[in-house]
């Protein structure tokens, strides 16, 4: 009787060990299915991300090809309405290519000057457009522009074309190129050349044609670095000056891509990840730790934000960091962000040419238009999503020696055209193409439906120079 319950003992025994040996069994067969399902998953959203930038890319391609045609039409027209109705076309069709231009995953510091020529190709043919409606012809210098654009735009062309070409070859994925960055792909392909857009930027870096984004924001072409101002800094401390610039809190990774020269300013660059997932870059200069450029990317779904809330955000941001007494010039809008200039300005001494009147109260500050930083602003909840400093610590100095006004305010009323209705007065430094500077009056002003600058040596009293404000849904342009 004993035998029998000590064999029955064991069978329950060996029964539950056998339980016990099919569930960890089945655990391991659920995980193995987890794990392929989970490799699956992430290849599939991996392939999904990379045939979305595949199709912006190609789309970039085909609307940037489109471009060049039309411009190449535009030169040979000679019917007002014809031209009108091409540039009008090709301005929105280099608008589009911006678009699919951001969408791919490489570093913005790459693609600053192919961004700046698509900007310039939208903005200008849409001003030539709206001279050729109203039935003017072409002038020569608009036409020697056209042309420029175009050889520009053959350029781009077949550098995108050959960057096509290279991927394929390669069978590089984007998001290779987003993990690893370009230059990571280029140390294991010495071959792979055409992976960047440097040979594009190289290109375009010295296209300087058309003021499209605010007044006299392109006229620096002589490097002076006077606001590079203190001792040089080692890269410890650039990464903690681009830590505070963003905002510890925000940072989430931070990583070194040594240095490098923005423009002709000697950089530390920087690249990371935001607390938000928003991939950003970052330079801050070797010499005085200044911070040159910063961009970062994320969408921007809604806007809750006047321009107004949005451009006192910027200014806001500034001031806390060591740009001090600026104000707001020009502006353009795009999908949800904004995109502001904003100018040094300095006390003003009229030295006996007190105002008076309603002009007093604006001529109390001096615009020095070389001091110039842009700031790109997110419309959902005014974050600082990009700045670019470059003119500012080209020209900047405390403290200007501004020279004698000896034209006084209502001597530059009189010097106006009488059918000008004059909006704002006031006093302006702005840089040449020569790579000097000049004190004017800057008279805003509107006549037949168009506004105006006017700008009046204020040593002289000679003209210097008139610009077409032209507003457009997106923002103001001069031209």
């Amino acid at each position: 009787m004993g035998n029998v319950k000590s064999k029955a003992y064991e069978w329950k025994d060996r029964l539950r060990e056998g339980k016990m040996l099919t569930l960890v069994v089945t655990l391991i067969v659920i995980i193995l299915i987890l794990t392929v399902y989970s490799i699956k998953k992430g290849r599939d959203y991996r392939q999904l991300a990379d045939n979305g930038y595949n199709e912006a890319f190609y789309e970039l391609i085909e609307y940037v090809n489109d471009t060049e045609k039309m411009l190449a039409k535009s030169l040979i027209s000679n019917d007002e309405e014809y031209i009108a109705r091409i540039l009008t076309n090709t301005s929105q069709t280099a608008v589009l290519a911006q678009s699919y231009l951001a969408r791919i995953p490489i570093e913005a510091q790459d693609l600053e000057h192919t961004q700046k020529f698509l900007n310039q190709v939208g903005d200008y043919c849409y001003v030539l457009s709206k001279k050729a409606i109203n039935k003017e012809k072409l002038e020569k210098e608009d036409i020697e522009k056209l042309q420029q654009l175009h050889q520009n735009s053959i350029e781009l062309e077949n550098t995108l074309n050959q960057l096509e070409a290279d991927l394929f070859e390669k069978n590089v994925r984007w998001d290779a190129l987003q993990k690893k960055g370009t230059q990571a792909i280029l140390q294991n392909d010495n071959n792979l050349s055409k992976l960047t857009f440097s040979n594009i930027e190289e290109n375009l870096h010295q296209y300087t044609g058309l003021i499209y984004d605010g007044a006299f924001s392109e006229n620096q072409n002589n490097f002076k670095g006077e606001g590079l101002t203190g001792e040089e800094i080692n890269e410890e401390k650039a990464t903690e000056i681009a830590k505070k610039f963003i905002g510890e809190d925000k940072v989430k990774e931070l990583t070194s891509n040594g240095e490098i020269k923005n423009g002709r300013i000697e950089c530390y660059s920087f690249s990371g990840t935001m607390t938000n997932e928003a991939h950003f870059s970052i330079s801050v200069s070797k010499k005085g730790g200044h911070v040159v450029s910063m961009n970062s990317s994320r969408d921007v779904a809604e806007q809750s934000m006047s321009k107004e809330q949005a451009i006192q955000s910027g200014k806001d941001f500034l001031s806390a960091r060591e740009f001090k007494d600026m104000k707001e010039t020009y502006y353009m809008e795009e999908g949800n962000i904004i995109t502001v200039n904003y100018a040094y300005t300095q006390e003003l001494n009229l030295k006996g040419q007190e105002p008076t009147g309603e002009t007093k109260e604006e001529l109390r500050n001096i615009i020095i238009y070389p001091d110039l930083v842009k700031v790109k602003i997110a419309l959902d909840n005014g974050e600082i999503l990009g700045i670019e400093a470059t003119n500012y610590l080209n020209s900047h100095k405390e403290k200007r020696e501004i020279p004698d006004i000896k034209i006084g305010p209502r001597q530059v009323l009189d010097r106006i055209n009488k059918n000008l209705e004059i909006k704002e007065l006031d006093v302006a430094i702005i840089p040449t193409e020569w790579n000097s500077e000049l004190l004017c009056y800057e008279v805003k002003g509107r006549i037949n439906e168009n506004d105006f600058l006017v700008y009046i040596n204020a040593e002289t009293g000679k003209e210097e120079d008139i610009l077409l404000i032209i507003d457009t849904p997106n923002g103001t342009l001069t031209t």
